[in-house]
């Protein structure tokens, strides 16, 4: 009698404890797999700063769905993630459990943004549409403009430090640092100049970098990519034959307006390297950021005996082109003469 209740009451203990060890599995199980993330946003993201540690991570989640905070630090705990933040653009999904989280952010898994820029004239400029999408401040971009010895490790100067970037659409990572993204863009910038464009380069006598710079004047020259390879063409002749470009975008440049319509007396005066009428050759560096339309228009310039080229007095954007002198007044006489029907004096 003795030995069947010893008997029952190891058989009773034994179940006691398996009924415990199976509850504590369940809730171990159910903290671990279970749902813990609600958010109704198709594209809801998490974005934890550089240098953030655990205890923002856990506020920011709070804010973006997290339901049970108590739940994801537990197991955040068990899988070491408080030591191992990392910053990063997290895409967070409904119904998220604390396991798929915490792999995700351990890991360092996130989903890089897309950086369009195109149209740029100044490196401010560059530098805001980029800190508009990266966390990236654009007054640490734009520092490195005018950094010397950090623009050298790219071979650049602040004059030509608009030459590495290539306008177009770019993933990144959104924690990309400013010195980061020169880096990437630098990267670009010679996957960009391949055997096939420096060798179109080399024919045409010019560097890359030249390349550059008179694309970036054509670039302000007209907005038709059907009469880039023709500018381009009297450029390179003017540049052969050792006559001022005369580029009325320089002169906007120089003059720090360019909203300029007519370039006056006192523009083309300015002193300044950058003035082509008043120095031959090529400006110190890119008074823009160009186009692929329009570096791949100097480097498939049209050869053709132009020299001059003047806007139509149609307004059309499109331009006259001429051999001589005589010919090119006669179409700036005209161009003048509408400017003053519209009383434009500027």
């Amino acid at each position: 009698m003795i030995v069947k209740k010893r008997r029952w009451v190891v058989i009773s203990v034994f179940a006691l404890l398996c009924g415990a060890g199976i509850a504590v599995g369940y809730f171990a199980y159910d903290a671990i797999y279970r749902e813990n993330v609600k958010t109704d946003a198709q594209n809801a993201f998490l974005y934890i700063p550089t240098g953030s540690d655990f205890e923002q991570v856990c506020r920011l989640l709070v804010q973006h769905g997290l339901q049970d905070e108590t739940s994801f630090r537990r197991i955040a705990g068990r899988m070491n993630y408080p030591g191992k933040v990392k910053a990063g653009r997290y895409k967070l999904t409904d119904r998220m459990s604390n396991i798929e989280l915490i792999r995700m952010l351990r890991s360092g898994r996130q989903i890089p943004v897309r950086v369009t820029f195109n149209n740029i004239r100044t490196g401010a400029q560059l530098a805001g549409i980029v800190a508009a999408t990266l966390e990236a401040d654009s007054t640490d971009i734009v520092r490195l403009f005018a950094d010397s010895a950090f623009l050298n490790r790219f071979h650049l100067t602040p004059n030509t430090a608009l030459s590495t970037f290539i306008p177009d659409t770019y993933e990144l990572f959104w924690n990309t640092s400013a010195e980061e993204f020169w880096e990437r863009m630098n990267r670009e910038y010679k996957r960009f100049w391949n055997t096939v464009r420096t060798e179109k380069a080399k024919n045409t006598g010019l560097t890359p970098l030249q390349i550059t710079i008179l694309a970036s004047i054509i670039e302000e020259e007209t907005n038709m990519d059907s009469e880039k390879l023709i500018i381009a063409g009297v450029y390179m002749n003017r540049l052969k034959k050792n006559i001022p470009l005369q580029a009325c975008p320089t002169a906007r440049f120089v003059a720090g307006d360019y909203t300029l319509t007519r370039i006056l007396k006192k523009h083309i005066e300015m002193p300044s390297p950058y003035n082509t009428y008043l120095h031959t050759g090529l400006p110190p560096g890119p008074i823009c950021v160009p186009s692929i339309a329009s570096i791949d228009a100097v480097l498939n310039f049209t050869r053709h005996d132009y020299l001059f080229f003047c806007a139509k007095s149609d307004f059309s954007g499109k331009h006259h082109f001429s051999r001589t002198l005589k010919q090119h007044q006669q179409y700036a006489q005209e161009y003048q003469k509408e400017l003053d029907k519209l009383k434009i004096y500027r």
